[in-house]
C-alpha cells in the first residue's frame, strides 16, 4: 500500500533551501520515493501557517519511514533546518 509524506514548509534561507532541494532526490530514488507536487499551499479552511507543500510518494509505509531515517537523509538535515521551518507527516 502507497504512503506519502506530506512537508509544510516555510523558506528561511534560499541558498540553504536550494542547497537541500538539489540533495533530497537522489536520497529518494533509493527507496523508490517521488514527489508528486511541490509548490504554494491555498488554505480553503482552518489556520495552516506553512506557506509551501511537498507530497512525496513511497511504494510502503517502511520504504517512507527508512527513507527519511536512512543516513543520506538524516545527514541533510542540518542543512534543511537551516532553510526552512518544516513539518514532515507520515500517512499510510
Amino acid at each position: 500500500m502507497p504512503a506519502y509524506i506530506i512537508v509544510g514548509l516555510t523558506p528561511t534561507d534560499a541558498d540553504k533551501l536550494q542547497q537541500y532541494g538539489a540533495s533530497v532526490p537522489p536520497t529518494l530514488a533509493k527507496f523508490c520515493g517521488e514527489v508528486l507536487v511541490k509548490g504554494p499551499a491555498e488554505s480553503l479552511h482552518g489556520d495552516f501557517t506553512y506557506k509551501v507543500q511537498v507530497i512525496i510518494s513511497f511504494p510502503s509505509r517502511q520504504d517512507a519511514i527508512d527513507w527519511y531515517n536512512s543516513e543520506d537523509y538524516q545527514a541533510l538535515i542540518p542543512t534543511r533546518n537551516q532553510g526552512m521551518d518544516s513539518q514532515f507527516q507520515l500517512i499510510g
